[in-house]
């Protein structure tokens, strides 16, 4: 796979499935890699307030055209952490993870029989302290990346409890790596633990507990989600 991506001071989007969806010509791939890039110029651009209303009206009209039609979409995956390539799937519109969605912001990840590691890093936009990864993200990372390796047990569920962490200050602008790993499943529980780290820095810790969901509830809730109103 070929895929150029904009430099936008997002994570750069690397699939954790290999599919049509994730190729550059993709344009709902193009759509969210635009709008990552506004994202992360508003935040910290000095434009002038010329440029800046020039800007409103472009995305208020890019807002019309995509308000247009019929919107929804439906889950093709059967927990948390699944990883299915469809097009309408949970991994690829994760807002943590997703390359569709714009909110998302890691990715290059691989999966091991193990443990998942995934790398990236994070630009102005996700700000917390200065200079530093907000922290309500770092425990947003971890529950997406502990959820790909609770998948790994093969009865994949939801998030039961997430505890994190804080060891030193998480930097922007510096490559991250984030390990979560599957250790036990204990009835209808799957532990779970990762950290992350910048450089050999050790950053932040993880324990997470994930309540396995048979596939027929999963479909309920999706059920429910589809229902207008």
């Amino acid at each position: 796979m070929s895929e150029q991506t904009p430099d936008t001071g997002s994570p750069s989007i690397r699939p954790l499935m290999r599919s049509a969806i994730y190729e550059a010509s993709n344009p709902r791939l193009r759509l969210a890699n635009a709008t990552r890039s506004v994202l992360q110029h508003s935040a910290t651009s000095t434009a002038s307030g010329v440029n800046v209303l020039a800007a409103v009206e472009l995305l208020e009209q890019a807002a019309a055209l995509l308000a247009v039609g019929p919107h929804g979409r439906s889950y093709h995956a059967s927990a948390e952490g699944a990883v299915g390539g469809a097009t309408h799937g949970f991994a690829s519109h994760s807002p943590v993870t997703g390359p569709l969605n714009a909110l998302a912001g890691v990715v290059d990840i691989e999966i091991t029989p193990t443990e998942v590691i995934a790398t990236a890093t994070y630009g102005d936009a996700y700000e917390g302290p200065p200079g530093c990864l907000h922290g309500g993200l770092i425990a947003a990372i971890f529950d997406e990346v502990l959820g790909f390796a609770q998948a790994l047990s093969g009865a994949p569920g939801m998030t039961g409890r997430l505890e994190v962490t804080y060891r030193s200050p998480t930097p922007l602008h510096q490559p991250l790596r984030i390990i979560g790993r599957f250790d036990e499943v204990n009835g209808r529980k799957i532990m779970t633990t990762g950290e992350i780290y910048a450089g050999e820095r050790l950053c932040a810790q993880a324990t997470g507990v994930f309540i396995s969901v048979k596939a027929e509830k999963f479909a309920d809730l999706n059920a429910v989600r589809q229902t207008p109103g």
